[in-house]
């Protein structure tokens, strides 16, 4: 039997990446790399560096438990500070040592016979490791094609929050942002005081609520710095993200479709009178005024994207985008409006859409192909990290893995359960660790159940909406209709019934016979 090259390969140096090497780390379990698409740790935080960038969370929340910050120097910081955080704790974990850069991964195959996965590299190597924690993120990468007839065709400069480009002097020039999501509300009024005209185009308003944003005072950072106060926090912020899970999944479904339009209906007039407080255009008022409920697309908080549209040079476009041509943008009523510059704020292929998963990338136990399986039987996945028939491995952000709170609480969730799994496998000798089907059927059937109201929002009294929470199959898995604090007991005290352990040689039929 051949061995492989590692006991443990993570994909990816994000948040997730550095989340499950440092818990693998806490475990003695040592002999793991890190394959890395990119040069450094970071992840998102890496890639996107573009005008305004910041976190739409308080910081106390957007922290690992195991290395909570203090100095953050906002109550939300800053983009590049989040990236050198990330990189802060990949240091002092000792992380560098093991990540392999600039390492593509483009097809993960299971080796039945040897018990273990092999990795190819876009460079045509190859990896292979006993276990496999899939740390590839959430927005798996920006979209290429915005779907915009003649995108292509500009003859001025494009730029992508993903890759800007910072040596491009926008300082006079005629500039056009397409999309009014999370990365235009920073974008926009980060560059409307230095451009000439920015005109913005918008398919969908946005919810644009006021960020309670200040900066951290060195009395303040003291305070956060003294034991159990950011633990304290982070544990009330949970508080809360319990509660409203608890309300939608465990409301009584004729009683929460009786109360959810009421909520959406006060939600919207409340709005409408913030509106009228903070944008002098009676049009623009009305044109950024969504027509649907607050929870329907990701909210934003921001002080300053409604307000940039009071500027005499920034103008708000909601006739819909005809196509581009090298001049600039032609709308639908044909109005040609010139540019120099076109920024391409068009969203990301997101980890719950299925088409985000092709085939013949992930080939586990009998050829079950992973990218076939999402695509004609709809996102799936025991606890939201293991899939039947793909032994010995894990994903950090899984279908129906978004809890209601920051990244890192997710992430450790899941990266505790990958790691208890392997460490108990290892403990016990066994070489290969399986979800059955039995335990992943049980947890999509509840799923399915708690998921109804959620359901209901998106696809009854929104719907129509385009909006990422709701994928091309018509269903929800970026979010976890379940509990908070019971996700994270279930992944600290896993429940090893669900999954068969053998050794490489003993047959699957015999184990789970």
């Amino acid at each position: 039997m051949t061995e492989p090259n590692h006991l443990v390969a993570v994909i990816g140096a994000g948040p997730g990446g550095i989340c499950a090497s440092v818990l693998l780390k806490k475990r003695q379990i040592t002999d793991f790399v890190i394959l890395e698409r990119e040069a450094d740790f970071g992840g998102s935080w890496r890639d996107n560096h573009y005008p305004g960038l910041g976190v739409d969370v308080p910081g106390f929340t957007y922290q690992y438990s195991f290395a909570r910050n203090p100095r953050w120097s906002r109550m939300f910081p800053r983009g590049r500070e989040v990236h050198e955080y990330h990189r802060r704790v990949a240091r002092e974990h000792g992380l560098y040592s093991h990540a392999r850069w600039n390492s593509t991964v483009v097809k993960e195959e299971w080796d039945d016979a040897n018990g273990f996965w092999r990795l190819s590299l876009d460079d045509g190597s190859e990896v292979t490791a006993r276990f496999v924690i899939s740390a590839v993120g959430a927005y798996l990468k920006a979209k290429e094609d915005p779907g915009i007839p003649g995108h292509q065709d500009f003859a001025g400069h494009v730029l992508r929050p993903n890759a800007w480009d910072h040596d491009y002097d926008l300082s006079g020039k005629r500039v056009a942002v397409i999309g009014t999501g999370a990365s235009s509300v920073q974008i926009t009024p980060s560059i409307a005081p230095e451009v000439a005209s920015l005109q913005v185009f918008q398919r969908t308003p946005v919810w644009a609520l006021p960020k309670p944003d200040f900066p951290m005072t060195r009395p303040l950072q003291v305070g956060m710095a003294l034991p159990g106060v950011g633990s304290l926090l982070s544990g009330l912020a949970h508080i809360l993200v319990e509660l409203a899970l608890r309300l939608v999944y465990q409301t009584p479904r004729p009683l929460f479709r009786a109360v959810a339009p009421l909520f959406d209906k006060a939600a919207r007039a409340l709005y409408r009178g913030y509106l009228r407080g903070v944008v002098k255009d009676p049009a623009a008022r009305r044109a950024l005024m969504p027509g649907y409920g607050v929870l329907g697309k990701r909210p934003t908080l921001s002080n300053s994207f409604l307000q940039a549209f009071n500027r005499p040079n920034v103008e708000l476009v909601d006739t819909p985008i005809d196509r581009i041509v090298p001049e600039g943008i032609v709308d639908a009523n044909g109005r040609l409006h010139p540019l120099d510059a076109i920024v391409m704020a068009t969203g990301y292929h997101l980890f719950s859409d299925p088409e985000s998963y092709s085939e013949g990338a992930v080939v586990g136990r009998d050829g079950f192909d992973l990218g076939v399986f999402y695509n004609t039987e709809r996102l799936q996945a025991y606890q939201s990290v293991a899939v039947p028939n793909l032994p010995n491995r894990w994903m950090l952000v899984g279908p129906y893995s978004w809890i209601g709170t920051g990244w890192h609480a997710l992430v450790e969730i899941s990266s505790t359960h990958a790691v208890n799994v392997i460490a108990a496998a290892l403990a016990g000798g066994a070489e290969v660790a399986e979800v059955t089907e039995e335990a992943h059927r049980e947890y999509h059937e509840m799923i399915r159940r708690n998921d109804q109201n959620i359901d209901y929002y998106f696809n009854t009294l929104n719907a129509g909406l385009r909006t990422y929470y709701v994928n091309s199959a018509g269903d929800m898995p970026y979010i976890r209709p379940t509990s908070l604090f019971e996700a994270q007991r279930q992944s600290r005290d896993v429940d090893m019934s669900a999954y068969s352990l053998r050794t490489v040689n003993a047959s699957v039929e015999a184990v789970s016979a």
